[in-house]
């Protein structure tokens, strides 16, 4: 019995290297190592804790470490699959059994067949995690995927996909910090998102532009696992609310329908564009964020500790890092256009409590700023130098010439 299971877990290493199973079914991280025998595809150890919670459609096993028989493993003789059913002959004329057969088995399935039954429309806004991506985008997408059948069955799609939404979320108070019950409109065809502070009133207390909207999922910073930060353009300014809802997949459809009526609006106002080069532009994770020290433009004040904030080209500085409007906003250009990051301070600057120092330089005056720990100085020198070796686009132009002539 030991070397039928050894020979069927070398089968099972050699099924990783099909083509579409060297990366998770789910999330494209590399060499995956579990699988779920049920669904027939290969995934990471992080998804694989996310089929868990779909026990009665996805089991997994560990490829490496646990025990797999041969009806798990190998193609049966007379199967098809054909894109969409993994179903033998005999399970056909015999459902009862369908499930102690384990019909979905690995060779006859794999990621690349299995992709294609479960995600057949995907639209083209929604939001396709990566490894990279908070557990909820995930689980959602999973849960999408094989549990509710949304990519199979485009009806499903409509709270996401039909141009309109509304309902309440809850939304953290500008001071006092607490989260209130909110109305939330968004509207393609008017090309807004509102929100009403009492549920019955006529006149929404903020209206925001869709063409300026973002929205990037923060369970961190936040302090909840389904907790979006939502930022726009108010007077060129950006301003932040933060919303969650107690029902993960609630959320995830407003943060796909966000993505929609953006990607409504770019089509518009780009209608030559090819569809590849808007989607990036749906929505954006912030480059990076966190803690670091500056000091104001004579560098002669003391250095103040503050949350920053690297949206695109915007550097934003808060007092806190769930404030709704920055202090102040610095903008980063490219090396073409005489913007340069070095590591270090100028010398005889005084103040800063912190040592490992920043300058930016820009065509009008140095930042200085410090971090923590050297590996922050790297970081944030990294992320510095990804935006500053990137050549401008025309727009970012005038973005960079109202920086320059704000008050």
């Amino acid at each position: 019995m030991a070397s039928g299971q050894e020979k069927n877990r070398q089968r099972m290493k050699q099924l990783l290297g099909k083509p579409g199973n060297g990366n998770c079914a789910d999330c494209g991280a590399a060499d995956p190592e579990w699988a779920s025998y049920t669904l027939g595809v290969f995934v990471c150890q992080s998804c694989s804790g996310l089929h868990r919670n779909i026990a009665q459609i996805s089991k997994v096993k560990s490829v490496l470490l646990d025990p797999w028989s041969s009806s798990e493993v190998e193609r049966p003789k007379r199967r098809s699959f054909h894109g969409s059913s993994t179903v033998s002959l005999w399970a056909r004329s015999q459902p009862h059994k369908l499930q102690a057969s384990h019909y979905c088995f690995m060779d006859s399935v794999g990621n690349n067949s299995a992709n294609a039954k479960y995600e057949q429309t995907v639209p083209s806004f929604f939001y396709r995690p990566t490894h990279k991506d908070c557990t909820l985008l995930r689980e959602q997408w999973i849960r999408a995927k094989y549990e509710r059948k949304e990519f199979i069955c485009a009806e499903k799609q409509e709270p996401y996909s039909t141009g309109y939404r509304e309902g309440f979320l809850w939304k953290r108070g500008r001071d006092s910090g607490q989260y209130l019950s909110r109305k939330f409109i968004l509207s393609e065809r008017e090309g807004v998102l509102k929100y009403f502070n009492k549920h019955d009133a006529r006149e929404p207390k903020a209206i925001m532009k869709i063409n300026s909207v973002n929205a990037t999922f923060q369970p961190t910073k936040i302090g909840t696992a389904h907790g979006l930060q939502i930022t726009y353009l108010k007077d060129n300014s950006t301003r932040n609310i933060f919303v969650y809802h107690e029902d993960g997949k609630e959320m995830v459809d407003w943060f796909n329908a966000i993505r929609a009526a953006r990607f409504h609006y770019l089509q518009v106002a780009f209608p030559v564009a090819p569809i590849s080069e808007l989607l990036p532009k749906l929505t954006r994770n912030y480059i990076k964020e966190g803690y670091m020290e500056k000091t104001g433009p004579k560098h002669t004040e003391g250095f103040k500790k503050r949350w920053f904030t690297m949206d695109d080209r915007r550097l934003m500085y808060f007092k806190e890092p769930l404030d709704a409007y920055a202090r102040g906003e610095v903008f980063i250009g490219s090396k073409e256009n005489s913007y340069t990051v070095l590591s270090g301070l100028p010398p005889n600057i005084q103040g800063n409590h912190w040592l490992f120092g920043i300058t930016i330089v820009t065509p009008d005056r140095k930042f200085l700023f410090t971090c923590e720990t050297e590996e922050d100085q790297k970081n944030w020198i990294a992320a510095f130098q990804t935006v500053i070796n990137r050549p401008m686009l025309p727009q970012e132009y005038a973005v960079e010439a109202y920086f320059k002539h704000k008050p």
